[in-house]
């Protein structure tokens, strides 16, 4: 992939990283469909381990609603630090449901309420 369109693409996703909820987290498929990138979810993978540091990458968990990084590591346990500074349970290592944003949930509505997503018409 050149680089240009590399970038482009991690800019999407970081993007659509930046706009997770505080409180609130993603899986990596769910970013990469917010993105515009439905299917690269190992490519979001990739660019949070290159993330600027103002991007909440610890708000990316796997589908299962597990953290992906390694049991253990130094990294897991920012994670799961960052996560639960912001009011995020853990269950059997499995992030709760309520705090999971749904592929279906409209990204507007969940920051700006319901009416962002009738005013816009729901453009997809």
């Amino acid at each position: 992939m050149a680089a240009a369109s590399r970038a482009l693409r991690y800019r999407r996703i970081y993007a659509a990283v930046a706009a997770i909820p505080r409180g609130r987290v993603s899986s990596y498929a769910t970013v990469a469909a917010l993105a515009g990138l439905p299917g690269r979810a190992r490519m979001v993978g990739r660019a949070l381990a290159e993330c600027p540091p103002d991007i909440p990458w610890h708000r990316v968990v796997n589908a299962a609603g597990r953290i992906a990084l390694p049991p253990g590591s130094a990294a897991a346990a920012e994670q799961l630090r960052r996560l639960r500074r912001e009011g995020v349970t853990l269950h059997d290592g499995r992030i709760g449901a309520a705090f999971l944003l749904q592929p279906a949930e409209p990204l507007d509505a969940l920051l700006w309420g319901p009416d962002a997503v009738i005013a816009r018409g729901d453009r997809r």
